[in-house]
């Protein structure tokens, strides 16, 4: 603590309690407290346990309240006390000196308590339901300032790159690789991923995995994952569905930790998740469902009668003869204005997307509780929330020309003059994807490069960078060094040409086998 606070001064610390307790033993035991003792004696896995710090000089000073009637102690939940704001009174006896089992202090309130005494929040890995992992978290007005790198960043301290888990991906079954991997016992969201692709025919391809092939398959595993059938909604704002296939497969789960696990692990993120969704889980109260957002034909066509009702006695006619719909999501009743229609359309829209699948909801929680992401989310909701959504921002040319730093001959070399001219080819080619007049579009050069289709949300790492090769007349990448590699050729439709002949025909996006496969390939038409 004092590493991490200036003020905390030099003397001796109690640990205590939630109900001030100071800790020593297991509450009601002669067994000296460990934290596996505590949670086992709570008989619940908690994801966090909070206790509270303070000095010997502040524990001893307060108002002690001494009656011999009186000598049991509750030990209550953090929750619990914040409810009972009654004053906690114990027997302090000469067996409360510094060392020794027992010992309480009395407060006026528990908000006085909370304002003397500083609590730890004590987190492991283990998983544990919503419940526990989402009772203690608390928003930090101050980390909304922080960056998203800045927080995923913290977040990845978790991982241990000593230690990995290992997935075997074929490109045509993204999915059924990535479930076992996932699935495998020895898997584990704080190790470091190793991935490695097999063609269609089953070879392996060259080269272990640092990192190019293992962002490209979590970009891979997110745009499938967006179509799988625990979602629906628009393609641009998927909300959870319940799904009774995936509830005994527990794939809601799957696919919370797969988001969380691709997030802080540099890769993408899931970009397609509705904001009304996300809000939920964030704990934040808005609601902005559209009718837009129901893909039932019939149910859609109610809603928008009942949205577009001019008078009350067309409104009452659609609300009875659609009782049985409205009943069902709690939203059936007397209508005495025509204003009032706007609120039966949101309710329902509440109950459809959110309400009706709380179960599912969940269990997705419960995976995107994997490295602590759920946490932080709930805490930074406002800086994370976009990092789910859908964003209508696209990479420009701009972007990939700035953010890929060319690695140059020296000046006035020949080289130097060849490297300066492929240049300019490359700023040209990168206008043309933009404005779709080539058949490339700057996602699938960015893909080819580094393994990601846009930005990903921790930052790229490494930096970009731009190589010049003049033993190949088509476009190499290193997704591990994110290191594009551009041809050196002396026009620039020859250029353009290679550039998308390469990209296109990649086995795989940024495989450096790309300028063998092709280097004495005439490109086609």
């Amino acid at each position: 603590m004092k590493d991490f606070n200036k003020n905390l001064q030099d003397g001796l610390y109690f640990l205590l309690y939630p109900d001030g307790t100071k800790i020593v033993n297991i509450p009601g035991t002669k067994t000296p407290f460990t934290l596996q003792a505590y949670k086992d004696a709570l008989g619940k896995a908690f994801q966090r346990i909070t206790v509270y710090i303070c000095s010997a000089q502040d524990f001893y000073s307060q108002d002690i309240s001494t009656d011999s009637s009186d000598t049991e102690v509750t030990i209550t939940s953090g929750s619990a006390a914040k409810i009972c704001s009654a004053d906690t009174v114990a027997e302090l006896s000469d067996s409360d000196a510094p060392g020794t089992s027992g010992g309480a202090m009395g407060t006026a309130c528990y908000s006085k308590y909370t304002e003397l005494y500083a609590p730890i929040v004590i987190e492991d890995d283990e998983d544990s339901d919503s419940e526990g992992a989402s009772q203690d978290f608390v928003k930090d007005p101050e980390g909304e300032h922080k960056s998203v790198s800045e927080i995923i960043a913290n977040l990845a301290l978790q991982i241990d790159h000593k230690a990995i888990s290992r997935f075997n991906i074929c490109r045509s079954e993204i999915w059924d690789g990535a479930v076992r991997g996932f699935k495998r016992g020895t898997f584990s969201e704080a190790k470091d991923l190793l991935v490695k692709f097999s063609d269609d025919e089953g070879r392996f391809e060259e080269g272990l995995d640092t990192g190019g092939p293992k962002r490209e398959f979590l970009s891979l595993l997110m745009k499938t994952l967006s179509s799988r059938p625990i979602f629906d909604g628009p393609p641009e704002s998927r909300y959870i569905v319940y799904n009774s296939t995936a509830i005994r497969e527990d794939e809601y789960r799957l696919a919370g930790m797969m988001i969380a696990v691709s997030i802080v692990h540099g890769g993408p993120a899931p970009n397609f998740l509705s904001q009304d969704l996300v809000n939920y889980i964030s704990g934040q109260p808005t609601f902005k469902g559209s009718v837009g957002d129901i893909t039932d034909e019939e149910i859609g066509k109610v809603l928008k009668e009942i949205q577009n009702a001019s008078s009350l006695e067309t409104l009452q006619d659609l609300i009875v003869g659609n009782s049985t719909m409205l009943q069902t999501a709690g939203c059936f009743r007397h209508i005495k204005s025509v204003k009032e229609k706007d609120s039966v359309v949101t309710e329902y829209l509440k109950w459809y997307i959110i309400d009706r699948n709380h179960s599912a909801i969940e269990r997705f929680k419960d995976g995107l509780g994997s490295l602590q992401f759920l946490s932080a989310l709930q805490q930074y909701p406002t800086v994370l929330t976009p990092v789910l959504c859908h964003s209508d921002t696209k990479l420009s040319a701009a972007d990939i020309e700035s953010l890929f730093k060319p690695e140059l001959s020296l000046k006035g070399s020949n080289m130097r003059a060849q490297q300066n001219k492929t240049i300019s080819f490359w700023a040209d080619y990168l206008l043309d994807c933009e404005a779709n007049e080539s058949a490339i579009t700057l996602e699938e050069i960015f893909m080819f490069a580094t393994g990601l289709p846009h930005m990903p949300p921790s930052g790229m790492d490494p930096q970009p960078c731009l190589q010049f090769i003049s033993n190949s007349k088509y476009p190499m990448a290193n997704t591990c060094a994110n290191t594009l590699k551009l041809p050196i050729l002396d026009s620039y439709n020859t250029f353009k040409e290679n550039m998308n002949f390469g990209i296109k025909n990649s086995p795989g996006f940024g495989l450096c086998l790309i300028g063998q496969h092709f280097a004495n390939t005439v490109p086609t038409q």
